[in-house]
């Protein structure tokens, strides 16, 4: 399990995104589509179409998360660490 530090927000997005894309362009879809600093220390959460991986943009490492929903495992890049 994976617990932000009191005060930190966290937004979902909804809509899923083109994995192809690194931290900078996941930090263009926040600033550009959520309108929001993609700086301000928010953990912003992005989807793939299958829903099966996930991506965190968190200032300032760049976190991918890999899920795998039917096995239950879980593979944290090393930016994260």
């Amino acid at each position: 399990m994976i617990v932000p530090p009191a005060g930190v927000r966290v937004l979902v997005a909804t809509r899923p995104v083109d994995f192809r894309r690194g931290a900078d362009g996941l930090a263009a879809i926040v600033q550009t589509v959520l309108r929001h600093d993609p700086f301000s220390g928010t953990i912003y959460v992005f989807r793939c179409k299958r829903a099966d991986r996930a991506k965190l943009l968190v200032w300032p490492n760049f976190c991918t998360l890999f899920e795998n929903m039917l096995l239950h495992q879980r593979v944290i890049s090393r930016e994260c660490v």
